[in-house]
């Protein structure tokens, strides 16, 4: 994986996008409802939120680079919104272009 490529990027962003949306789901909200410590929330949801919207750009960064179809590009971003969704995305898609 090479941080040097559009595809690299996206994958880096992605596995680092996918985590912190688990730990979102399986630290910080456990925390804010079952231990009453929502500041955990607010600061793996901006992390989260900051990467997410990295992941969409570099999506589009790699449509203007390389021949995908509008339906890849549907499925990585649908990817984004689903839990170990962008960890598929990776190991299916992209993984043999970078």
């Amino acid at each position: 994986m090479q941080f040097s490529t559009s595809i690299g990027r996206l994958r880096i962003t992605g596995i680092l996008e996918g985590l912190s949306f688990i730990i979102l789901l399986a630290v910080a909200m456990p925390l804010k409802y079952l231990a009453g410590k929502p500041d955990m929330v607010s600061i793996v949801g901006m992390a989260h939120g900051l990467l997410f919207v990295l992941y969409i750009f570099l999506t589009i960064v790699a449509k203007f680079q390389y021949p995908w179809s509008w339906k890849k590009m549907f499925a990585l971003w649908i990817a984004s919104v689903v839990p170990f969704g962008t960890f598929y995305v990776d190991y299916k898609f992209l993984r043999f272009q970078d």
